[in-house]
């Protein structure tokens, strides 16, 4: 049989944003930008403030997620007292400094966040099948990206921080009586706001692609371990909805800080649903 051998055609590389595609592919990628461009910058700048991030008027307990767990600080909630004397003066102070890098690197190293903000700001492609700015493709095996396996890392930390969040807002249901000094249990909307903080960033934390992996990824056949297979199926169930779990929990989670903040400058009033 006669074989003949004949050249691959060499693929011309496109050039930056050069595209086949006549749907509105820019379109997502430009929201991604937008979106993620918008909490970067309020939450760096709620960072830098270092105060009205927790409000104890009418006897409430609420501590924005920015600055929970409040290791140095002001308020009640902190766990070593004031700012320390060792902290270097020539340095801007704020109690979020001791704690933000742990959910941003949670966020940062997510395995979807990465596939947005790969297009969204370094146009790494822009989108699938659209020219990019760069000639060749190094990926995830060189310095910096390399940094992105320690996401597996981040997710025990982040998972810690939700039982940390869970514990103020179950702070957040409890009211102290200005008159006798004794404590209540009552639902005020910043309870609910507080509440739904905690069940969405589980929602997003649990439904982790790193999570999903350490509950069934091991194994070839689930079907003999009935108890890690629900938990499997019920991890999966999150996962599918990875994306949508992200965007809700980010947006919420900056509204949590942005409505303690509103109590605490005294713009918003705290409705009282019961006691």
């Amino acid at each position: 049989m006669t074989r003949t051998e004949l050249p691959l055609p060499q693929l011309k590389r496109r050039g930056f944003g050069a595209t086949s595609r006549i749907d509105l592919w820019w379109l997502m990628p430009l929201a991604v930008f937008l979106g993620l461009g918008a909490f970067i910058v309020y939450s760096t700048w709620a960072a830098f403030q270092a105060k009205e991030y927790y409000f104890a008027g009418g006897g409430a307990n609420y501590l924005s997620p920015f600055y929970s767990p409040e290791v140095f600080g002001e308020s009640s909630h902190s766990i070593f007292g004031p700012k320390p004397g060792w902290f270097p003066s020539w340095l801007p102070w704020s109690p979020a400094f001791f704690i933000l890098w742990a959910p941003a690197g949670f966020r940062f190293t997510c395995y979807y966040y990465r596939g947005a903000y790969y297009k969204a700001f370094w146009a790494d492609p822009p989108n699938c099948a659209v020219g990019e700015p760069r000639k060749g493709y190094r990926g995830e095996h060189s310095f910096p990206l390399v940094l992105q396996n320690i996401h597996r890392v981040f997710f025990y930390i982040a998972l810690l921080f939700i039982f940390i969040l869970g514990y103020d807002a179950w702070k957040g249901f409890w009211f102290e009586d200005a008159a006798t000094g004794d404590t209540h249990f009552g639902i005020r909307l910043g309870s609910i706001v507080l509440l739904l903080n905690v069940i969405l960033l589980g929602g997003y934390t649990l439904g982790c692609h790193s999570f999903r992996h350490l509950i069934g990824g091991a194994f070839d056949l689930l079907a003999r371990r009935p108890i890690r297979y629900q938990a499997y199926r019920c991890v999966s169930c999150l996962n599918r909805g990875h994306m949508r779990w992200a965007w809700i929990s980010l947006f919420w989670v900056g509204f949590t800080d942005f409505y303690v903040r509103m109590l605490a400058k005294g713009v918003w009033t705290d409705w009282i649903i019961l006691g």
